[in-house]
C-alpha cells in the first residue's frame, strides 16, 4: 500500500488512533493521530474518522510538535 496525503483514513490499516486529552468528554472538534509501522505519522479529523488523512514524516511531526511547544503559532 502506498501511503500518501489525502488517502482515506479508514485505508491505513494497523493504524491506532489516539485522541487529544484536552479534547473534553464531548469528544469536541479535535484530530487524532497514529504513528504508523513505518514511521510516518497520520492526522485525521475526529469527526470524519474515515475521511482524509495528513501523513507526515517523522522528522516533519518533531518539527511540528517542537514548533508547538516554542509557542510558533499563538
Amino acid at each position: 500500500m502506498t501511503i500518501r496525503n489525502g488517502m482515506p483514513a479508514s485505508e491505513l490499516t494497523g493504524a491506532e488512533w489516539r485522541k487529544s486529552r484536552r479534547s473534553g468528554p464531548q469528544g469536541g472538534q479535535c484530530v487524532e493521530i497514529a504513528h504508523l509501522p513505518n514511521g510516518q505519522v497520520a492526522i485525521r479529523n475526529s469527526r470524519h474518522p474515515a475521511g482524509p488523512a495528513l501523513v507526515f514524516s517523522s522528522s516533519e511531526w518533531d518539527a511540528f510538535v517542537g514548533g508547538v511547544k516554542d509557542g510558533e503559532f499563538d
